[in-house]
């Protein structure tokens, strides 16, 4: 089930058990080994969600994205091919993002072109660490699904409410006031009407490379053509 938007206006304190710590760490863990390979290899990546934040449970992804354009041979070459890789862009104007799913649930998501600042914030919003965070065990400030704010403590960490505090929320995670404002709009709209579709998601097969299907994508369809050439120039 996807968790609704909350409106808190009291903060909320939540502590963690030992059983909790010991997900976590192992989150962390693989999370760090996929990003450590990633690293050798000369890309830069973040952890996002949760297991930046710290709010993990045993549905938790760990989520990897690498914020600059690299070649798909090149992170296949450090982490492999997984077990299903895709294509995906969710409205014609946004960037088109590569997914390789690897085991234990990881998911590293990269662009095929330019993030624009806002696409980038997202990602800061949720919450992320980089690799030598993770190695210190570093928590971030991050906003979930809930549009709470998750703010790490020494035992647990502290819920704070987005709805009506944007402007706190983004000063906190380090981004912007209308990506905050964005983000409320877009989740609270979602609990109205629905979940709405994706433009385009591809699945690629064992043989196709990211780049090829990308290019042929933008071939036949003009919209997205149009986003990567202003994205290009």
């Amino acid at each position: 089930m996807s968790k609704k938007p909350e409106t808190l206006h009291d903060s909320r304190i939540v502590t963690y058990d030992d059983s909790h710590w010991e997900l976590l760490n192992e989150l962390r863990e693989s999370a760090l080994e996929v990003m450590q390979a990633l690293q050798d290899n000369g890309v830069t990546s973040f952890v996002y969600g949760s297991v930046a934040r710290g709010d993990v449970s045993k549905s938790s992804d760990i989520d990897i994205v690498i914020p600059n354009t690299v070649s798909s041979y090149k992170l296949e070459i450090a982490i492999g091919s997984g077990i299903r890789r895709e294509l995906v862009q969710a409205t014609p104007s946004m960037v088109l993002k590569g997914h390789i799913y690897l085991e234990n649930d990881i998911v590293v998501t990269f662009p095929l072109f330019k993030f624009k600042s806002r696409e980038e914030e997202f990602y800061r919003w949720g919450g992320q660490t980089s690799t030598s965070q993770l190695s210190e065990r570093i928590r971030v400030p991050g906003v979930d699904k809930r549009l709470i704010l998750i703010e790490p403590s020494e035992t647990g960490h502290v819920e704070r409410g987005v709805i009506g505090y944007e402007h706190i929320a983004a000063k906190k995670v380090g981004v912007s006031i209308d990506i905050a404002k964005d983000r409320v709009r877009v989740l609270t709209r979602r609990d109205r009407v629905g979940r709405t579709g994706v433009y385009l998601t591809r699945n690629l097969s064992p043989d196709e490379s990211f780049e090829a299907v990308a290019k042929d994508l933008m071939d036949s369809d003009p919209a997205l053509r149009r986003t990567i050439q202003r994205r290009t120039k």
